[in-house]
C-alpha cells in the first residue's frame, strides 16, 4: 500500500467531542423542524364551511365563543357546551346553533339554546333562542340537519328533583317556517 501525499482527513480520526458537537447540531435540526409542521389542532379544525348559494367561495359558520350570551353567570362566565352548523333558513349561508350554559364548575346549571347568524360585519350575532335558561332545561344531544335543529331536552318536574337528575326527557326539533322557529315534539319510539 501506498502512502497518501494528501493530509489526513478530520473525520477519520474523530475524538468524542467531534460526536458530541455533531450530536448538538443534528438534535437542532430535528427540533427546528418539529418547530415547522403545520398545527395538528389547525389541520384537524372543526370549522364548518358551506358554499353560497350565488356563488363558490365557502362561507364559515359564525363562531359560537365570539358571543356575548344573555345569561345571568353571576361572574364566572359561560361555556359553549355543543355547537351544530347548518342551514336554516335556506339562503346558502350556515347559521350555527349554540347550546351554552354558565360556567358553574359543578352541577348542572340550565342551558339556552341559541341560533347564531353573521352579524353585518363579521361578528355573529344571537337572533333566535329555542330554549330559555328560565326554563331549566339541559341540553343532551344538538344536531342539525337538512334545515331542522334536532336536541334532547332534561327537565325536572319539580324543585324537590335533585339537579344532578333530571327525571323528565323530550325530544325537539325547531325548523325555520314563515319567519320563525316552529317547535315540534317528537314522538318517543314505541316499546318492542
Amino acid at each position: 500500500m501506498q502512502p497518501s501525499e494528501l493530509p489526513d482527513l478530520a473525520h477519520t480520526d474523530s475524538r468524542p467531542l467531534h460526536w458530541l458537537a455533531t450530536a448538538t447540531a443534528m438534535a437542532a435540526v430535528v427540533a427546528a423542524a418539529g418547530m415547522l409542521q403545520p398545527d395538528p389542532a389547525a389541520s384537524a379544525s372543526t370549522t364548518h364551511r358551506t358554499t353560497a348559494q350565488h356563488g363558490t367561495a365557502p362561507v364559515a359558520a359564525p363562531d359560537p365563543e365570539r358571543v356575548a350570551y344573555p345569561l345571568e353567570c353571576a361572574g364566572v362566565g359561560s361555556v359553549v357546551a355543543q355547537q351544530a352548523p347548518g342551514d336554516l333558513d335556506g339562503d346558502g349561508r350556515p347559521e350555527t346553533v349554540a347550546a351554552v350554559h354558565c360556567d358553574a364548575g359543578s352541577g348542572t346549571p340550565p342551558s339556552g339554546v341559541y341560533v347564531l347568524t353573521r352579524g353585518s360585519g363579521a361578528a355573529p350575532r344571537i337572533v333566535a333562542t329555542l330554549v330559555d335558561p328560565a326554563q331549566k332545561m339541559n341540553v343532551g344531544d344538538l344536531a342539525v340537519r337538512d334545515g331542522v335543529v334536532s336536541a334532547t331536552l332534561f327537565g325536572y318536574s319539580s324543585a324537590d328533583v335533585p339537579r344532578c337528575c333530571p327525571d323528565q326527557q323530550e325530544k325537539v326539533t325547531w325548523r325555520w317556517k314563515g319567519g320563525a322557529f316552529v317547535r315540534s315534539v317528537r314522538a318517543a319510539p314505541a316499546d318492542a
